[in-house]
Protein backbone atom coordinates (compact mmCIF):
# COMPACT_ATOMS: atom_id res chain seq x y z
CA UNK A 1 0.00 0.00 0.00
CA UNK A 2 0.88 3.38 -1.05
CA UNK A 3 2.07 5.83 1.76
CA UNK A 4 2.10 9.65 2.30
CA UNK A 5 6.04 10.03 3.57
CA UNK A 6 5.67 12.93 6.03
CA UNK A 7 8.03 13.79 9.02
CA UNK A 8 6.79 13.90 12.29
CA UNK A 9 4.87 16.57 13.49
CA UNK A 10 7.90 17.74 15.71
CA UNK A 11 10.81 17.21 13.24
CA UNK A 12 8.93 18.89 10.08
CA UNK A 13 9.22 22.26 12.10
CA UNK A 14 12.74 21.95 13.41
CA UNK A 15 13.85 21.37 9.77
CA UNK A 16 12.65 25.38 8.77
CA UNK A 17 15.24 27.54 8.09
CA UNK A 18 15.02 31.28 8.84
CA UNK A 19 12.93 33.40 6.59
CA UNK A 20 15.82 35.59 5.90
CA UNK A 21 18.56 33.26 4.11
CA UNK A 22 20.66 34.23 6.44
CA UNK A 23 24.11 33.99 4.15
CA UNK A 24 27.87 33.25 5.77
CA UNK A 25 29.76 36.58 6.46
CA UNK A 26 33.33 36.77 5.09
CA UNK A 27 36.01 37.08 7.22
CA UNK A 28 35.87 40.19 9.39
CA UNK A 29 39.96 39.98 9.83
CA UNK A 30 40.38 40.73 6.15
CA UNK A 31 40.66 44.97 5.58
CA UNK A 32 38.32 46.38 2.88
CA UNK A 33 41.37 47.46 0.83
CA UNK A 34 42.67 43.64 0.63
CA UNK A 35 42.29 42.01 -2.70
CA UNK A 36 42.66 38.36 -3.84
CA UNK A 37 44.39 39.44 -7.39
CA UNK A 38 44.74 42.34 -9.65
CA UNK A 39 42.54 42.20 -13.22
CA UNK A 40 43.66 44.99 -15.57
CA UNK A 41 44.99 46.90 -12.69
CA UNK A 42 41.69 46.82 -10.77
CA UNK A 43 41.63 44.82 -7.68
CA UNK A 44 39.93 42.20 -6.72
CA UNK A 45 38.61 42.12 -3.52
CA UNK A 46 39.60 39.69 -0.73
CA UNK A 47 35.91 40.47 1.21
CA UNK A 48 34.03 39.68 -2.16
CA UNK A 49 35.77 36.61 -2.81
CA UNK A 50 35.19 34.91 0.81
CA UNK A 51 31.55 36.18 0.62
CA UNK A 52 31.51 33.69 -2.64
CA UNK A 53 33.07 31.28 -1.25
CA UNK A 54 31.43 31.00 1.89
CA UNK A 55 28.17 31.14 0.06
CA UNK A 56 29.48 28.17 -2.73
CA UNK A 57 30.26 26.29 0.42
CA UNK A 58 27.32 26.67 2.25
CA UNK A 59 25.21 25.59 -1.00
CA UNK A 60 27.67 22.22 -1.09
CA UNK A 61 27.30 21.30 2.59
CA UNK A 62 30.93 20.96 3.19
CA UNK A 63 34.42 22.66 3.20
CA UNK A 64 36.15 23.63 -0.16
CA UNK A 65 39.82 22.07 -0.30
CA UNK A 66 42.18 24.29 -1.28
CA UNK A 67 42.30 23.03 -4.77
CA UNK A 68 39.00 23.95 -5.41
CA UNK A 69 39.62 27.33 -3.46
CA UNK A 70 41.86 28.04 -6.32
CA UNK A 71 40.04 26.89 -9.12
CA UNK A 72 37.17 28.98 -7.96
CA UNK A 73 39.09 31.98 -7.59
CA UNK A 74 40.00 31.62 -11.82
CA UNK A 75 36.26 31.26 -11.94
CA UNK A 76 35.54 34.39 -9.96
CA UNK A 77 38.10 36.42 -11.82
CA UNK A 78 36.51 35.21 -15.19
CA UNK A 79 33.06 36.87 -13.87
CA UNK A 80 34.79 39.96 -12.89
CA UNK A 81 35.81 40.40 -16.44
CA UNK A 82 32.92 39.15 -18.06
CA UNK A 83 31.25 41.23 -15.96
CA UNK A 84 33.43 44.05 -16.93
CA UNK A 85 33.07 44.04 -20.41
CA UNK A 86 29.05 44.17 -19.97
CA UNK A 87 28.78 47.20 -18.26
CA UNK A 88 31.30 48.77 -20.69
CA UNK A 89 28.69 47.55 -23.44
CA UNK A 90 26.12 49.65 -21.62
CA UNK A 91 24.46 46.66 -20.07
CA UNK A 92 23.36 47.92 -16.58
CA UNK A 93 21.11 50.52 -18.60
CA UNK A 94 19.05 48.00 -20.03
CA UNK A 95 15.34 47.73 -17.95
CA UNK A 96 15.33 43.87 -17.48
CA UNK A 97 19.27 44.33 -16.10
CA UNK A 98 17.70 47.64 -14.13
CA UNK A 99 15.40 45.61 -12.74
CA UNK A 100 17.24 42.39 -11.66
CA UNK A 101 20.20 44.76 -10.25
CA UNK A 102 17.32 46.56 -7.92
CA UNK A 103 16.02 43.71 -6.94
CA UNK A 104 19.14 41.80 -6.40
CA UNK A 105 19.77 45.27 -3.76
CA UNK A 106 16.21 44.94 -2.12
CA UNK A 107 17.69 40.86 -1.18
CA UNK A 108 20.76 42.18 0.21
CA UNK A 109 18.90 44.90 2.39
CA UNK A 110 16.10 42.44 3.32
CA UNK A 111 18.50 40.16 4.46
CA UNK A 112 20.57 42.23 6.55
CA UNK A 113 18.09 44.21 7.79
CA UNK A 114 16.29 40.92 9.46
CA UNK A 115 19.74 39.28 10.56
CA UNK A 116 20.06 43.01 12.30
CA UNK A 117 16.87 42.55 13.78
CA UNK A 118 17.44 39.26 15.15
CA UNK A 119 21.14 40.82 16.50
CA UNK A 120 19.06 43.08 18.63
CA UNK A 121 16.29 40.97 19.73
CA UNK A 122 18.03 37.63 20.59
CA UNK A 123 16.03 34.45 22.10
CA UNK A 124 15.71 33.79 25.28
CA UNK A 125 16.31 30.28 27.12
CA UNK A 126 12.71 30.62 28.68
CA UNK A 127 11.02 31.38 25.07
CA UNK A 128 12.92 28.27 23.75
CA UNK A 129 11.79 25.81 26.31
CA UNK A 130 8.04 27.25 25.99
CA UNK A 131 7.89 26.42 22.07
CA UNK A 132 9.93 22.80 22.95
CA UNK A 133 7.48 22.36 25.19
CA UNK A 134 4.55 23.03 22.45
CA UNK A 135 6.34 21.02 20.04
CA UNK A 136 6.47 17.87 22.40
CA UNK A 137 2.90 18.37 23.07
CA UNK A 138 1.91 18.23 19.53
CA UNK A 139 3.78 15.13 18.68
CA UNK A 140 1.09 12.51 16.62
CA UNK A 141 0.54 9.11 18.70
CA UNK A 142 2.56 6.21 16.63
CA UNK A 143 0.57 3.34 15.51
CA UNK A 144 1.81 -0.30 14.08
CA UNK A 145 -0.45 -2.31 12.41
CA UNK A 146 -0.99 -5.34 10.15
CA UNK A 147 -3.32 -5.30 6.82
CA UNK A 148 -4.56 -7.90 3.98
CA UNK A 149 -5.32 -5.76 1.35
CA UNK A 150 -7.55 -7.42 -1.56
CA UNK A 151 -9.46 -6.42 -4.51
CA UNK A 152 -13.01 -6.74 -3.23
CA UNK A 153 -15.18 -6.59 -0.50
CA UNK A 154 -16.65 -10.05 -0.40
CA UNK A 155 -12.66 -11.81 -0.29
CA UNK A 156 -12.19 -9.21 2.77
CA UNK A 157 -15.00 -10.00 4.41
CA UNK A 158 -14.51 -13.77 4.22
CA UNK A 159 -10.87 -12.91 5.47
CA UNK A 160 -12.35 -11.43 8.16
CA UNK A 161 -14.71 -14.31 9.41
CA UNK A 162 -11.57 -16.27 9.06
CA UNK A 163 -9.57 -14.19 11.83
CA UNK A 164 -12.68 -13.88 14.15
CA UNK A 165 -12.43 -17.70 13.88
CA UNK A 166 -9.14 -17.92 14.62
CA UNK A 167 -6.45 -17.71 11.73
CA UNK A 168 -3.10 -16.43 11.79
CA UNK A 169 -3.16 -12.69 10.62
CA UNK A 170 0.32 -12.91 9.32
CA UNK A 171 0.12 -16.20 7.53
CA UNK A 172 -2.93 -14.88 5.97
CA UNK A 173 -1.57 -11.61 4.58
CA UNK A 174 1.41 -13.80 3.49
CA UNK A 175 -0.97 -16.18 1.31
CA UNK A 176 -3.82 -13.42 0.07
CA UNK A 177 -2.62 -9.44 0.96
CA UNK A 178 -1.90 -8.27 -2.78
CA UNK A 179 0.38 -5.41 -0.69
CA UNK A 180 4.02 -5.63 -0.64
CA UNK A 181 3.74 -6.05 3.10
CA UNK A 182 2.43 -9.32 2.85
CA UNK A 183 5.73 -10.90 2.41
CA UNK A 184 6.28 -9.74 6.02
CA UNK A 185 2.42 -10.77 7.17
CA UNK A 186 0.75 -7.64 6.15
CA UNK A 187 3.33 -5.58 8.87
CA UNK A 188 3.13 -2.01 8.34
CA UNK A 189 5.58 -1.17 11.00
CA UNK A 190 5.50 2.07 13.17
CA UNK A 191 3.03 4.96 11.29
CA UNK A 192 1.87 7.86 12.03
CA UNK A 193 -2.33 8.32 10.70
CA UNK A 194 -1.20 11.39 8.56
CA UNK A 195 0.86 9.27 6.55
CA UNK A 196 -2.00 6.90 5.70
CA UNK A 197 -4.98 7.51 3.51
CA UNK A 198 -7.92 8.43 5.15
CA UNK A 199 -10.36 5.63 5.09
CA UNK A 200 -7.52 3.82 6.59
CA UNK A 201 -6.01 6.09 9.17
CA UNK A 202 -9.73 6.60 10.62
CA UNK A 203 -10.21 2.81 10.66
CA UNK A 204 -6.92 2.81 12.99
CA UNK A 205 -8.11 5.65 14.86
CA UNK A 206 -10.82 3.47 16.23
CA UNK A 207 -9.28 0.72 17.04
CA UNK A 208 -8.12 -1.31 20.36
CA UNK A 209 -4.49 -2.82 20.69
CA UNK A 210 -4.89 -6.24 19.39
CA UNK A 211 -8.72 -5.76 17.45
CA UNK A 212 -9.64 -6.56 13.92
CA UNK A 213 -11.64 -4.19 12.05
CA UNK A 214 -14.85 -5.58 12.24
CA UNK A 215 -16.03 -4.48 8.78
CA UNK A 216 -13.24 -4.15 5.74
CA UNK A 217 -12.00 -0.57 4.85
CA UNK A 218 -12.65 0.44 1.60
CA UNK A 219 -10.00 2.96 0.28
CA UNK A 220 -8.33 3.64 -3.36
CA UNK A 221 -6.19 0.91 -3.04
CA UNK A 222 -9.07 -1.51 -2.41
CA UNK A 223 -10.47 -3.03 0.57
CA UNK A 224 -8.10 -3.58 3.65
CA UNK A 225 -8.61 -6.04 6.91
CA UNK A 226 -6.94 -4.02 10.11
CA UNK A 227 -5.49 -5.22 12.98
CA UNK A 228 -3.87 -2.62 15.41
CA UNK A 229 -0.97 -4.48 17.33
CA UNK A 230 -0.08 -1.36 19.65
CA UNK A 231 0.03 2.37 19.87
CA UNK A 232 2.25 4.57 21.82
CA UNK A 233 3.23 8.26 22.45
CA UNK A 234 6.73 8.71 20.70
CA UNK A 235 9.65 10.22 23.27
CA UNK A 236 10.64 12.97 22.19
CA UNK A 237 14.48 14.11 21.22
CA UNK A 238 16.20 15.83 24.35
CA UNK A 239 16.09 19.31 24.33
CA UNK A 240 19.81 19.98 24.63
CA UNK A 241 19.84 18.10 21.37
CA UNK A 242 17.71 20.30 19.36
CA UNK A 243 17.97 23.45 20.95
CA UNK A 244 19.70 25.25 18.28
CA UNK A 245 16.74 24.13 15.61
CA UNK A 246 14.54 25.01 18.09
CA UNK A 247 15.90 28.68 17.87
CA UNK A 248 15.45 28.80 14.43
CA UNK A 249 11.68 28.01 14.85
CA UNK A 250 10.93 30.68 17.63
CA UNK A 251 13.68 33.24 15.48
CA UNK A 252 11.39 32.62 12.44
CA UNK A 253 8.45 33.54 14.34
CA UNK A 254 9.79 36.46 15.50
CA UNK A 255 10.64 37.61 11.85
CA UNK A 256 6.65 37.37 10.67
CA UNK A 257 5.31 38.77 13.71
CA UNK A 258 8.15 41.77 13.01
CA UNK A 259 7.18 41.97 9.28
CA UNK A 260 3.25 41.92 10.32
CA UNK A 261 3.90 44.80 12.00
CA UNK A 262 5.63 46.49 9.41
CA UNK A 263 2.59 45.76 7.58
CA UNK A 264 0.19 47.17 9.99
CA UNK A 265 1.75 50.57 10.08
CA UNK A 266 2.35 50.94 6.62
CA UNK A 267 -0.29 52.52 3.98
CA UNK A 268 -0.51 49.82 1.39
CA UNK A 269 -2.83 50.13 -1.78
CA UNK A 270 -2.80 46.84 -3.74
CA UNK A 271 -2.83 47.80 -7.78
CA UNK A 272 -4.49 45.18 -9.85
Amino acid sequence: MNRRHTAFAFVAPLLLLAACGKAAAPNDSAAPSASVATVNGKPVSKAQFDLYLDNLARQAGRELSEDQKAQLLDQFIGMQLAADVAEKSGITKEAKVVDQLALARLNVIFDAGLNKYLEQHPVSDAELKTEYDAQVAAMPREYHARHILVDDQATAEAITKELQGGADFAKLAQQKSKDSSGKTGGDLGWFTLDTMNKQFAAAVAQLQPGKLTEQPVHSQFGWHVIKLEESRVPAPPAFTDVKDRVKVIVQRKHLQSYLEELRKSAKIEKKS
